[in-house]
């Protein structure tokens, strides 16, 4: 059984999927690190839940 060559669509394939995927892992990680220092700069603060005043 012979081993094909890869064609030059996959290779072209291969470049942009890769690209997409960094991009996607790049957007991933700014979200992740905003995140991050939102909530440990002390400004995040849970709201107070609503409660139904009286009412039983």
């Amino acid at each position: 059984m012979a081993i094909k060559a890869t064609h030059e669509l996959h290779k072209r394939r291969f470049g942009r999927n890769l690209g997409v995927g960094l991009v996607l892992a790049g957007f991933v990680a700014i979200v992740f690190g905003l995140t991050v220092a939102k909530v440990t700069s002390g400004d995040f603060q849970m709201r107070p839940s609503v409660t139904s005043a009286g009412t039983k």
